[in-house]
């Protein structure tokens, strides 16, 4: 089942990446192959993690994919995971660790496994789902040089 993992050191603190990851209902204005999302629910447990279920639609040239995934907001923790419920993909899931590094820095570690119900479109998304997510890390490290502001390394 093809996965993908990756670990940056950015020069924002772990609360605040943590909040721009959060942050889905603004995901098309900044991520890459994002056109579309909307949140469909929102809750709250007993331990304060907040569960979103979101409907996101993904596009990249002629292909258009509609998925529905339940993320969860531990902020205690400062990760966020994310269940795929509904879609295009037989299973797809990925988890964000934003871990601190210093008062101004954290490494944020994101982790995906996933696989196409359809062999044809995991034929043709396949070679293309790694590009994007290196694209997605770095879409995320810039938005937040947009709201928190660039610091050097």
């Amino acid at each position: 089942m093809p996965q993908f993992s990756t670990k940056r050191r950015v020069q924002h603190s772990a609360v605040d990446m943590f909040a721009l990851v959060a942050d889905v209902e603004h995901y098309p204005e900044f991520v890459p192959l994002c056109r579309s999302l909307q949140v469909r629910q929102r809750t709250t447990d007993g331990d304060g993690r907040e569960a979103i279920v979101a409907e996101m639609t993904v596009a990249y040239k002629l292909i258009h994919e509609t998925f529905t995934s339940r993320v969860t907001l531990d902020r205690k923790k400062l990760e966020i995971l994310v269940e795929y419920l509904q879609g295009p993909f037989r299973k797809m899931n990925n988890r964000w660790r934003f871990l601190p590094a210093g008062e101004v820095a954290c490494d944020v570690e994101f982790f995906i496994v996933y696989e196409f119900r359809s062999r044809t479109l995991g034929l043709l998304m396949g070679a293309m789902f790694e590009t994007a997510f290196r694209r997605f890390s770095v879409a995320f490290e810039r938005r937040a040089d947009q709201i928190y502001g660039a610091r050097p390394a």
